[in-house]
């Protein structure tokens, strides 16, 4: 019962958080608290929050995967070069999914049967997806796609930017699966304490790896979603997005030791994000300036969970 109160207090404070930083840049800046701007948050923010999805399983797993950018990237180019290769979109689509999945596979073959710590193999991982993106593209972005692919991310639907009802679609699904589903209590268990999980009967090894293959499929999804939004895939997309995900994560409130969070977590934490570098923009603020900051709110957030924990204990 403790642990429950603790974890909806962490919650409601992660919320009360965004609303309050939301009231300060309306009183800073009139322009932020506008329909338009809202929904231009949420569109900007979406890569990031569906990236932010597979992280969110990694980092309850107990694990972490520093390779999502680079897998982000070369999804994108395999999704890139399918199109402009006559390929039809689903298909292409498929394939870029595909690459996104076996990767993240990868890396959870790596970490559970070779053992490796999870930091070294994604950190390889990061490595070798960069150099294939740019080994396929030759270094050189893929661009010119139809306006029905390209409407995948610039449609609306209901008035709602399409990224942000892929999102929500994403996170509801996700978010089911973590709390309705056995898999989901594995995932739990597993970072909670995963030699009791193993005792118990659980093939651990195995959901490991799918744990992983979940964030290279997100990842990829992120891929389409930017693809189409920018009408180009880059190799050097996606540079620093692994820090951002583990940002948004650990801003929702999820355990870096494992164990412990939730998607509706991570989703205000990638909103405050988002609400953040658009309140610094719509201010003037410097791009250094914004990363200071945003570094700043990082630190803090990993220290009042950690205090929590302390006093919960």
């Amino acid at each position: 019962m403790a642990g429950l109160r603790f974890r909806a207090g962490r919650r409601f404070g992660t919320l009360a958080g965004l609303i309050g930083l939301c009231l300060l840049l309306w009183i800073l800046t009139p322009h932020f608290l506008t329909v338009a701007n809202a929904l231009n948050v949420m569109e900007q923010t979406s890569i990031n929050a569906i990236v932010a999805v597979g992280m969110t399983y990694v980092i309850i797993s107990g694990g972490i995967d520093l390779s999502v950018g680079s897998l982000l990237a070369l999804s994108g180019v395999v999704l890139a070069e399918a199109l402009k290769g006559g390929w039809p979109a689903p298909f292409a689509v498929a394939a870029s999914f595909g690459v996104g999945a076996a990767a993240g596979l990868a890396n959870g073959l790596g970490i559970a049967l070779g053992r490796l710590p999870p930091f070294i193999m994604t950190l390889g991982m990061m490595s070798v997806a960069r150099g294939a993106a740019l080994l396929v593209t030759d270094g050189r972005p893929v661009s010119g796609f139809s306006s029905g692919f390209r409407s995948l991310a610039t449609g609306h639907a209901l008035g709602v930017p399409s990224p942000i009802v892929f999102t929500l679609a994403i996170y509801a699904v996700a978010a089911l699966v973590l709390s309705r589903t056995r898999f989901g209590r594995y995932v739990y268990g597993i970072g909670g304490n995963e030699e009791a999980t193993r005792l118990s009967g659980v093939e651990v090894r195995f959901h490991k790896m799918i744990v992983y293959g979940v964030s290279g499929l997100t990842s990829a999804i992120a891929a389409l979603l930017l693809t189409a939004r920018l009408n180009s895939a880059q190799p050097i997309a996606g540079i620093n997005y692994e820090l951002d995900a583990i940002a948004a994560t650990v801003i929702g409130g999820t355990s870096l030791t494992g164990g412990e969070g939730s998607l509706g977590g991570t989703m205000v934490g990638a909103l405050i994000m988002g609400v953040l570098r658009n309140g610094l923009n719509l201010l003037g603020v410097s791009s250094f300036l914004q990363q200071l900051v945003i570094g700043a709110v990082i630190i803090a957030a990993v220290l009042v969970d950690l205090m929590l924990k302390e006093k919960r204990a």
